[in-house]
């Protein structure tokens, strides 16, 4: 605890470099991923693409991040077995920000595929594993981490097909594709917009004090 108090500043301006060097490794993927197809078939340009991230991907993090802090936090590793020794927490921690901005910055550089998120639970796991103990990991959450490698690609995969089934048969495989587009895209935009809101009202708020159940949010 002594480190703390003596090195307290300079711990918290290392953590914030370290979360800017992060934070520039998931805008060059994250962002890059959810604006590639709209500036690649340019609806968008590169310019309005980075305005529109800046304020949306801020807005998602506040309002939907919620549940992602929090197991990154606390559920990969138990804070209290650490109790009496906070200064290695705090070392711990940076340690795996920093690795994790390392990871995302030659897997930018070489252009690979990589999860942010992802990148960071595997820094915690490694640091806990190092400097507390193999047992100090909370190995049936991380299964469940792991086991979403699989099922999300998978599970958007088939939506993915189905909805675009469904955009050929009654769009594009049409004799008057614009006419149908005009009619039924609306449609598809209100269900985007219907299942945004319903992770915000229901995930995304709890961390602001609002609890809402699916059917108070609908």
């Amino acid at each position: 605890m002594t480190i703390i108090a003596e090195y307290g500043d300079i711990l918290v301006i290392m953590a914030c470099i370290f979360g800017f060097f992060m934070a520039w490794g998931v805008g060059a993927n994250d962002v890059a991923n959810a604006m590639g197809t709209s500036v690649g078939s340019k609806a968008l340009t590169l310019k309005q693409a980075i305005m529109i991230a800046i304020i949306f991907e801020f807005a998602g993090a506040y309002l939907a991040g919620g549940a992602v802090t929090s197991t990154i936090r606390k559920g990969i590793i138990d804070p209290a077995l650490l109790s009496g020794t906070p200064e290695l927490l705090v070392y711990g921690m940076l340690s795996a920000l920093l690795a994790a901005g390392i990871w995302l910055l030659i897997a930018t550089f070489f252009g690979w595929p990589v999860s942010t998120t992802h990148s960071i639970v595997g820094a915690i796991v490694g640091f806990a594993a190092v400097g507390i103990g193999v047992e100090a990991v909370n190995w049936g959450k991380v299964s469940k981490i792991v086991a979403s490698w699989v099922v999300s690609p998978v599970t958007a995969g088939l939506i993915a097909f189905f909805l675009f089934r469904s955009v050929q048969r009654l769009i594009l495989d049409t004799e008057e594709p614009f006419k149908n587009a005009k009619k039924y895209v609306p449609y598809y935009i209100f269900l985007v917009g219907f299942m945004i809101s319903m992770v915000t009202f229901t995930k995304g708020l709890k961390h602001v004090g609002l609890d809402l159940s699916f059917g108070a949010s609908s």
